[in-house]
């Protein structure tokens, strides 16, 4: 089934991953292997709702032709993972590729155990069987922390060897990412906690509302610094976060990460648990969205959840977020735009939109009697402000609201914004430094049209079915 099919739902993204139908949460293991791009993610094949999870499977030749694969991973009746196969990563082992993830068994309490399974036939290039190992590779979290929150394993590469982070929380409330030595992947060595939310820069850029640090990830940026991203947990999903920094040996057998700098990953409120993949010469980044709608919607709808497009994040010389659309998405634009200049236009279901401002420019994308969705840009004092409170959030994760939201980047002579909306999923990227993913639902009577008001340069592109690249 193609990705761009059209969905009946039209608040249902049609060119982002998600399962045809039921939930999806956490994006798991982008890993790219002869020549296929492959995203795993946290999928419960029976219902839109959060239990009974398994890996689903998705790939592409190109990051825009997605093809639906069997269920990769499925919970072992007795075994570690019974309760769900939740989220982690996946590796090449010595040339098999290789699923790392959480276990947890029906008397869990938020620690997991750290389970492998491997890909069954390695030559097959869309990895369709994959064969878990009986015992888990780690069973329990380390002795001595009161470690009550244990999960998400990400495995890397540094100094030659091979590693492993863990999503950690302490009984004392504190967050933090656990270091394991794992250049074999069956035998771990816990070397220590690689950061935790004491430390200045984390607390800082963070606060000390979370009590748990989930899905802990690392690349490398072109400057050679680190960037660890975290999401914030404080008993329920809340935000994601980023420090930079250096990773470099502690001189006692693990690793240390000085961090510099820190901040909100993605200013949105419909973004968590982003998984990272390290490329030669970039990063690739994809979140989950969830639902911001009554779960009465949900449950009509029969679909819960999606992935976002991936994103190149890096870093800039200031030690903050550099973050862009991968380039490969262009592939989705029709051959010729639908405006290039400012002014009035309808707007379709999926658009890729991008927004120069030399002044201050008002950029209204949906609008009803009462109300308009708007972006707001001012260079000079280097703003941009999305407003949708005219279409309130609802549903389970609404607790956030839905009041305009700010981004600031260095002023300047001109500001540039690009916006990609897919059915209700909208993610905006402002200047290269910040990310802004929310979920917006079109009502009967909102006129979706296009209105630029300023001193602007204007482009839009309708999305549509991919050509070949």
């Amino acid at each position: 089934m193609s990705l761009a099919a059209p969905a009946p739902d039209p608040a249902a993204p049609r060119f982002r991953v998600r399962p045809p139908a039921h939930w999806i949460n956490d994006p798991n293991g982008p890993f790219r292997w002869r020549g296929r791009h492959h995203l795993f993610y946290q999928h419960n094949p029976a219902a839109p709702v959060h239990a009974n999870v398994h890996w689903g499977h998705a790939s592409s030749p190109d990051l825009v032709h997605w093809e639906h694969h069997p269920i990769a991973l499925t919970p072992t009746p007795g075994g570690p993972d019974e309760a769900g196969c939740w989220s982690g990563c996946v590796v090449d082992d010595s040339g098999v590729p290789t699923a790392v993830y959480t276990g947890v068994d029906h008397t869990h309490t938020g620690v997991g155990t750290i389970c492998l399974a491997r890909a069954a036939d390695p030559g097959d290039d869309r990895l369709l069987d994959w064969r878990p190992l009986p015992d888990p590779a780690v069973a329990a979290p380390p002795a001595g922390l009161d470690v009550v929150m244990f999960r998400d394993p990400f495995v890397f590469h540094h100094g030659g060897r091979r590693w492993a982070l863990v999503g950690a929380g302490h009984a004392d409330g504190t967050p933090s990412v656990l270091l394991y030595d794992c250049q074999e992947l069956t035998d771990w060595r816990f070397t220590g906690v690689l950061l935790d939310g004491t430390d200045p820069v984390a607390a800082g850029a963070f606060g000390d509302k979370a009590v748990g640090w989930e899905c802990p990830q690392l690349y490398e940026g072109s400057g050679g610094e680190h960037v660890l991203v975290v999401s914030l947990w404080d008993g329920e999903p809340c935000s994601t976060g980023y420090l930079t920094g250096r990773l470099e040996a502690d001189g006692r057998g693990g690793l240390v990460l000085t961090t510099r700098a820190g901040g909100r990953l993605d200013h949105g409120r419909d973004f968590y648990a982003p998984a990272v993949r390290q490329d030669p010469g970039r990063a690739l980044l994809w979140g989950w969205s969830w639902e911001a709608r009554d779960n009465s919607a949900v449950l009509a709808a029969g679909w819960a959840g999606t992935l976002t497009s991936p994103r190149v994040v890096d870093v800039h010389p200031d030690g903050s977020l550099r973050v862009f659309p991968a380039p490969e998405l262009e592939l989705l634009r029709a051959p010729v735009p639908f405006v290039t200049a400012p002014g009035r236009a309808p707007l379709p279901p999926s658009y890729d939109l991008t927004v120069t401002a030399r002044g201050a420019t008002t950029v209204t994308l949906l609008r009803a009697a009462d109300r308009e969705l708007t972006v707001r840009l001012d260079p000079a004092a280097g703003t941009v402000v999305l407003d949708r409170s005219g279409w309130p959030r609802t549903g389970t994760m609404a607790a956030e609201g839905s009041a305009p939201i700010t981004v600031g980047v260095p002023p300047g002579p001109a500001l540039t914004v690009r916006v990609l909306v897919d059915g209700s999923l909208l993610e905006l990227f402002a200047g290269e430094r910040a990310m802004v993913t929310e979920r917006v639902y079109r009502r009967p009577d909102d006129v979706a049209e296009l209105v630029v008001a300023g001193d602007a340069e204007v482009s839009a592109w309708e999305q549509v079915p991919p050509r070949r690249g």
